[in-house]
């Protein structure tokens, strides 16, 4: 199988154990992100967010794995994600679609469709975590309440945050990002 990888963040400048065949490139589907999730460690990171991201241009790799279930879990494990439920999936070979990813962004599945079937791919996979800010901090995602998140940070957490957001292709333009840059122009 051809099986595609699709970016918009770390994966781009850290690929780091992710298994692909070239470097990632500009040319992916143009897709809905926004710094709208909460990590591990605290960062905003980016993700696929149909209510409150900005269309950007996304980039793909082609993965060096030919199988499907093999490319999803070395993208799993790329993610430290506990199940491969989270890795995003369209497989046009069987015509089978990840449910995970129609449930949190099924606009994306049909724009990532149409971009894989002028490129003739067997299979496109991406990161498909949802936005958390609201459910971990118990309050609605904003452009002022991420940027108040981020202030209340500690210094060493903000530092990590901002080289993230900086680390995004400038392609991936976001009204947080340019809030964050308003506010930080020197942040980095």
């Amino acid at each position: 199988m051809e099986i595609a990888v699709l970016a918009w963040g770390s994966l781009i400048w850290n690929p780091d154990n992710l298994q692909v065949r070239n470097p990632f490139a500009e040319g992916g589907p143009a897709l809905p992100i926004e710094f709208s999730r909460i990590s591990g460690n605290g960062r905003l990171t980016l993700v696929i967010d149909e209510t409150d991201g900005q269309v950007c241009n996304t980039y793909f790799a082609m993965s060096s794995y030919t199988e499907l279930d093999e490319a999803r879990e070395n993208l799993r494990v790329r993610e430290n994600m506990e199940h491969v439920n989270g890795v995003g999936f369209v497989d046009f070979v069987s015509g089978e679609v990840s449910q995970r990813a129609l449930e949190r962004h099924p606009n994306a599945i049909t724009i990532i469709s149409r971009w894989a079937a002028h490129r003739n791919l067997d299979a496109v996979i991406w990161t498909a975590l949802a936005g958390n800010f609201s459910e971990k901090l118990k309050r609605t995602f904003g452009i002022e309440e991420a940027l108040s998140y981020l202030e209340s940070l500690p210094r060493d957490s903000f530092a990590l945050a901002a080289h993230y957001i900086n680390s995004a292709p400038a392609t991936v333009q976001t009204q947080f990002r340019n809030a964050f840059n308003e506010r930080w122009p020197h942040n980095g």
